[in-house]
């Protein structure tokens, strides 16, 4: 804990009892003793051994139009790393070590009722819902409607079927979204906090059509005419024409004030429980851990921003849930490219280095003798 929680407690205690020392010692010696009361059974070891992997396949190679595969040189078997009682989802998972030399897979079995699938940003855009990328040269989500629909055909083709395999199964299906819950929101959506009627979700999701289809998605015309120094042109050139404008200008003012709606391509369920980001980590985290979550399954848009930095991105998730990148079920935002292969697996190859990464077929449902069932794998 930081030097700022210690002195803020030592206040705290000084304030309220005549000999703050000794109460200080109580505390500290009570908590150490709790730390001396886990017992053997609470702990293992785990044999960090590695087999050589010969001949192995290319990993995320199930679908290269959206991730470009993972091939390495050196790949190694480790034990398995998860290993819940009554497991009945394995998932097997990679990770790269610089100083092993390699990628290094290892097999997990997970309880499904302990864990989440969470969507990160699956922003509603260019998809039929009213939300669409303003004219003539505006940016949004992966910012132009040609690479939005790329995202949607991702979102129906790998991600949908995906929660749709695991929800009767997992303990939570999640969705994060930019900002905040707007009145809109909690009529058309269930959320930590509020859980409409399935008549008031139909009407909201309504209400919120009418309110993004009254916008005017008309925004300004690039600039003609640029002012240069003749000592600094390249600065001034880019200070007044930087490659990604999102502001009142190009999307018009209002336009991100807008209650962003979760992507049509996705099949919603009612008991699919969508996340703010202007709630913070900390509400998230208490939800899950109300929800019985232990493990999460993280899939998403944007690899190198969102699906990292946000209340539901990895960095946050990793610190108390067991997290797992779904490395086919993420999309990099890819400027000035075609595709978004090469830019995702160069994000997720990077994130490998402190996260495990699986991908959509090396996770299997199985009764908890780990037997797979054809009406739990299809």
């Amino acid at each position: 804990m930081s030097e700022l929680f210690y002195r803020c407690l030592y206040r705290s205690i000084h304030c309220h009892f005549r000999t703050p020392l000794l109460v200080l010692l109580t505390l500290t010696a009570h908590a150490l003793a709790q730390v001396d009361e886990v017992s053997e059974s609470e702990v293992r070891v785990y044999e960090n051994q590695f087999n050589p992997i010969e001949n192995p396949q290319p990993i995320l190679g199930d679908y290269p139009e959206f991730v470009q595969p993972v091939v390495e040189t050196r790949r190694f078997e480790a034990p398995m790393l998860v290993k819940d009682v009554d497991a009945d989802l394995e998932v097997r998972a990679w990770r790269f070590s610089y100083n092993a030399r390699g990628i290094i897979e290892m097999p997990n079995r997970l309880r499904a009722k302990q864990t989440a699938v969470v969507v990160v940003h699956p922003w509603g855009i260019d998809d039929g819902q009213g939300w669409r990328t303003p004219e003539p040269a505006g940016a949004a989500d992966f910012c132009t409607p040609e690479k939005n629909e790329l995202a949607g055909r991702h979102l129906r083709k790998i991600v949908d079927p995906l929660l749709t395999r695991l929800r009767p199964h997992v303990a939570l299906v999640m969705y994060s979204l930019r900002g905040k819950e707007y009145p809109v929101h909690r009529q058309a959506y269930r959320s930590m906090t509020n859980n409409p009627t399935a008549a008031e979700k139909t009407a909201g999701r309504e209400k919120m059509r009418q309110i993004l289809n009254r916008f005017d998605y008309q925004g300004k015309a690039l600039p003609r005419e640029l002012k240069l120094s003749s000592d600094l042109p390249v600065v001034d050139y880019f200070r007044q024409f930087p490659g990604l404008q999102a502001d009142a200008r190009s999307n018009h003012a209002g336009f991100w004030d807008l209650p962003i709606p979760v992507n049509s391509a996705i099949t919603m369920h009612d008991d699919d429980v969508v996340v703010y980001d202007q709630q913070g980590y900390h509400a998230l985290r208490t939800f899950l851990k109300q929800n019985g979550v232990r493990h999460v399954l993280l899939t998403g848009y944007a690899t190198d921003m969102c699906f990292c930095e946000t209340t539901a991105g990895y960095k946050n998730l990793s610190q108390d849930f067991n997290v797992f990148l779904v490395g086919d079920a993420t999309l990099a935002t890819f400027p000035a490219n075609m595709t978004p292969s090469y830019a995702t697996n160069a994000h997720i190859s990077f994130a490998s280095l402190d996260q495990l990464v699986t991908q959509v077929s090396w996770i299997r449902l199985t009764d908890k003798n780990g037997s797979g069932h054809p009406d739990l794998t299809d």
